[in-house]
């Protein structure tokens, strides 16, 4: 059996960290696994993360970031992750559609309703088993990335980020048996051992 598991999570969180920690221990296990990421994993995906993260004063509305992540989205769903866990393998996924309703509906304030039914548009349904969310406080994790060149996200204010970890940590509240919610500020050995923990459960039941 196949297992969805998505990394969620404001920035400077560490999601790339884990998400390669977690791709490396699954690798040295002989488990059939897939990593990737949103917005990404496909051509059109890397187009669009381009032009939504890192093209300046873009003038780009809410609404339409709304829809140019779901199109990446629903191009990732198409050719990457449907037909590969279809072939039995696990997917590590940084960010999904969780990430678009903290920051589209959260921080930008669509209306969330409007949000999620573009998101389930472009999911067609498919959901994560597991979504592991590394929280921290938007100032240390901005502090983390502040010697870093800034993308589009990166530069909104503290507020709009805090904004995000509200959302985060009620879609968490609301789905508490899909989320695992880690303190983030913990150190990064300890952080992968509580997910290791996690997912070496699912993959016990997956293969009972």
């Amino acid at each position: 059996m196949a297992l969805f598991i998505t990394f969620e999570g404001g920035e400077g969180c560490g999601k790339s960290v884990q998400t390669r920690a977690l791709y490396r221990k699954l690798k040295q296990l002989a488990i059939p696994v897939l990593i990737t990421r949103e917005p990404g994993g496909t051509r059109l995906g890397q187009k669009l993360r381009r032009w939504l993260k890192w093209t300046p004063n873009s003038g780009i509305s809410s609404l339409t970031e709304l829809l140019l992540f779901n199109a990446a989205r629903s191009q990732l769903v198409n050719e990457v992750l449907k037909p590969n866990l279809d072939k039995g393998k696990t997917i590590i996924c940084d960010r999904y559609a969780d990430s678009t309703t903290a920051y589209q509906s959260y921080g930008r304030g669509l209306d969330r309703e409007m949000v999620i039914a573009i998101n389930n548009a472009a999911t067609q349904g498919l959901e994560p088993d597991l979504t592991i969310l590394l929280d921290i406080p938007p100032e240390e994790g901005l502090a983390r990335k502040s010697s870093q060149r800034q993308d589009r996200f990166e530069q909104e204010t503290v507020t709009f980020h805090r904004r995000v970890r509200e959302g985060y940590l009620r879609l968490a509240e609301a789905e508490p048996q899909r989320w695992l919610v880690i303190d983030a500020t913990k150190d990064k050995e300890e952080i992968a051992a509580i997910i290791w923990q996690r997912v070496g459960q699912l993959l016990s039941r997956a293969g009972d």
